[in-house]
């Protein structure tokens, strides 16, 4: 199959459990939660997504014919030293649009693979670190993984409806916007109250990196 990929680019990791590691984003184009036009947000499953994911225009980015090709831009975009390379495979929504053959090719690169879904399409074989980021009241057909990172506050997405699920780590991640001081200080309530839960921030948007 072929894939439509909106960029790729080489940066840290800004979010998660792997804040601060290096890796090459591969962000997706498309997304089954919002078309990514601001005329359908107040009525998309995601009303607050901050990333823009539509088209093919973005660095590195444009349509790639087959899993070796995408996973070949993939690795011409690492800068770093040969090893722990890592790849961030997100969007949108990634998961309508890798597969298998892609996980091998970028296995057969030397990469880790972590992707980063609404949780809404099972995932493939083969993927390394898996992160779940639930939006709204959207079903889930991932209940267990690495990380379930959940945008805080979402009033039809509550903490309490995944804290039974199989993740290693959860993380409430304040939303950003104009109240984003409001969300922060109410995430650091609910963390020091649930302690199972863990604040995260998106320290890419105070550091000034991609």
């Amino acid at each position: 199959m072929s894939y439509a990929v909106k960029e790729i680019f080489y940066t840290l990791q800004g979010e998660g459990r792997q804040a601060g590691r290096a890796a090459v984003f591969c962000r997706f184009a498309g997304c089954n939660l919002w078309s990514g036009r601001e005329a359908d947000r107040a009525s998309a499953a995601c009303t607050f997504c901050d990333t823009d994911f539509v088209g093919l225009d973005g660095p590195g980015g444009g349509r790639f014919a087959d899993a070796d090709a995408l996973a070949s831009a993939v690795a011409a975009a690492w800068t770093g030293a040969p090893d722990n390379r890592l790849t961030v495979l997100t969007g949108g929504e990634p998961l309508l649009q890798v597969d298998e053959a892609l996980t091998a090719a970028l296995h057969a690169r030397g990469f880790e693979i972590a992707v980063e879904t609404n949780g809404t399409i099972a995932p493939p074989p083969g993927l390394d670190w898996l992160c779940v980021s639930p939006k709204g009241d959207a079903p889930l057909a991932v209940e267990r993984g690495d990380e379930l990172k959940l945008v805080f506050p979402q009033p039809r997405a509550l903490p309490e409806r995944f804290a039974h699920l199989g993740f290693g780590h959860f993380i409430l991640q304040p939303m950003d916007g104009p109240e984003a001081a409001a969300n922060t200080e109410a995430a650091v309530r609910y963390c020091m109250a649930n302690p199972r839960w863990r604040l995260g921030l998106q320290t890419h948007k105070f550091l000034g990196i991609a």
